[in-house]
């Protein structure tokens, strides 16, 4: 779904995904995306921030609420606190104005990809009652299924896989965002904190080690 109030924009958009093989729906402003949103949910949403009736924010507030769908911002506004505000809502990924379409659609096919199932025997992680499934990218806490966005998944796979290794912010973000991003530490540890709420009793797991980063401590 492309939900962008800059019609000449959207129409753009909506050529170039219809190309690549994406089935597009197409919102104005706000309401209609909710309004569309809930009558037909999209596997992912590329998603204005300064729109009529209801702005970006607010759209991904609500979409949060229901759905997993990966969520890419677009935005003119460079501002570190604006990304990290997206980021708090559960934002996958920001693109800033102007930007590429052929860039825009790498993004949502890789953050598509990272997003899905797989089949087979699930290669994976448990310690006590978390368990992490990495194939169908799910989170489990004492076999309740726990709701991440792309890439809160793919930042706790990084540091599981990682275990008793302490990662730098910046290495984080070259690893997990990719080496183009251009944000700070910041975004890791808004990350981070979300993970920490969704974890529950085995958030300590997740350990802050002042200076340097975070590390994944699991038990030898």
């Amino acid at each position: 779904m492309i939900v962008e109030d800059e019609a000449r924009l959207r129409e753009l958009l909506y050529d170039y995904l219809s190309e690549e093989g994406f089935e597009v729906a197409e919102a104005r402003n706000g309401s209609e995306a909710l309004e569309r949103f809930a009558q037909t949910p999209a596997d992912a949403v590329i998603l204005d921030i300064m729109m009529p009736f209801l702005d970006g924010y607010a759209v991904c507030r609500e979409i949060r609420k229901r759905s997993n769908a990966v969520i890419v911002m677009l935005t003119a506004r460079s501002e570190e606190m604006d990304k990290l505000y997206g980021y708090e809502l559960g934002a996958d990924d920001y693109v800033t104005k102007p930007f590429s379409a052929k860039v825009l659609i790498a993004k949502v096919r890789a953050l598509l990809k990272r997003a899905g199932a797989g089949a087979g025997e699930e290669p994976g992680f448990r310690l006590e009652g978390l368990e992490i499934r990495e194939r169908a990218c799910e989170m489990y806490v004492d076999n309740e299924p726990v709701s991440l966005t792309p890439k809160e998944f793919e930042l706790l796979l990084h540091l599981v896989k990682n275990r008793n290794i302490v990662l730098s912010r910046d290495a984080i973000l070259d690893q997990v965002w990719g080496i183009e991003y251009d944000g700070d530490g910041r975004t890791v540890d808004t990350h981070i904190k979300r993970l920490r709420q969704k974890m529950h009793r085995y958030a300590a797991h997740i350990a802050t080690v002042r200076g340097n980063g975070y590390v994944f401590r699991v038990k030898l």
